[in-house]
């Protein structure tokens, strides 16, 4: 199977689980789904793959989702239960990155074969985290704070596709930007860490336009529910 049918089937693979998760347990389920993306997330940009003819990080999807679950909290429960959501995300990242650090302190057995593996991985986890940290505080706050600016500019009842791009097009710029910048240079050549970026957030980009239906799914969910 070629990258690009992983990548869509990726895709829908997380639309289905963020739909899911909140259709069983509501906001809840949210407060469940962002530790769960900003782990993975972070797991998964360390591999670089072909896409569309571009280099490209993975982790862009399950990322993207973040910003889906804190706009179906801003629109459906209100802006404090968004920023929660945002904190939860911050305290997931911090502890798996400290316990990740301290396990691969251990001195494996002769018969382990997963040190050099998680090495690998979560050695580099404290500059990732930093770089994650900075760019989900930034741009989480500005895509709460932005929703809610918007809903206030446009009847609450109307115009929910714009609130959600409108939103989400610019904070996941200043993420991509900022998870970037610290979290690559250096590492990477800058023509292709210019591509990286310009790849990432177009990835980001297309995914907050395809999950715009979801949001208005999740709106009859919890008017459903009430």
């Amino acid at each position: 199977m070629s990258n690009e049918a992983l990548w869509i089937l990726l895709l829908l693979i997380n639309f289905g689980a963020i739909l899911l998760i909140y259709r069983l347990y509501g906001k809840t389920g949210l407060f469940v789904w962002i530790p769960i993306a900003t782990i993975l997330a972070n797991i998964q940009v360390i591999k670089v793959i072909n896409l569309f003819g571009f280099q490209a990080t993975l982790g862009n999807i399950v990322y993207a989702t973040t910003f889906l679950a804190t706009d179906i909290l801003s629109e459906n429960h209100g802006k404090k239960e968004a920023a929660q959501a945002v904190f939860i995300g911050f305290f997931s990242l911090i502890v798996m990155t400290i316990i990740m650090n301290l396990v691969i302190l251990f001195e494996p057995a002769p018969d382990d074969f997963a040190q050099e593996s998680l090495k690998t991985i979560f050695s580099l986890m404290p500059r990732l985290a930093l770089a994650s940290f900075t760019a989900f505080a930034f741009s989480q706050f500005h895509d709460v704070w932005s929703f809610h600016a918007w809903k206030k500019r446009l009847p609450a009842t109307r115009h929910l596709w714009i609130r959600n791009n409108a939103s989400t097009m610019i904070s996941q710029l200043i993420d991509t930007g900022i998870f970037i910048s610290i979290a690559f240079i250096g590492v990477f050549p800058w023509p292709v860490l210019m591509g990286l970026f310009w790849t990432t957030y177009l990835l980001k980009f297309v995914v907050a336009l395809l999950d715009t239906p979801l949001l208005y799914l999740a709106k009859f969910y919890h008017a459903k529910r009430a």
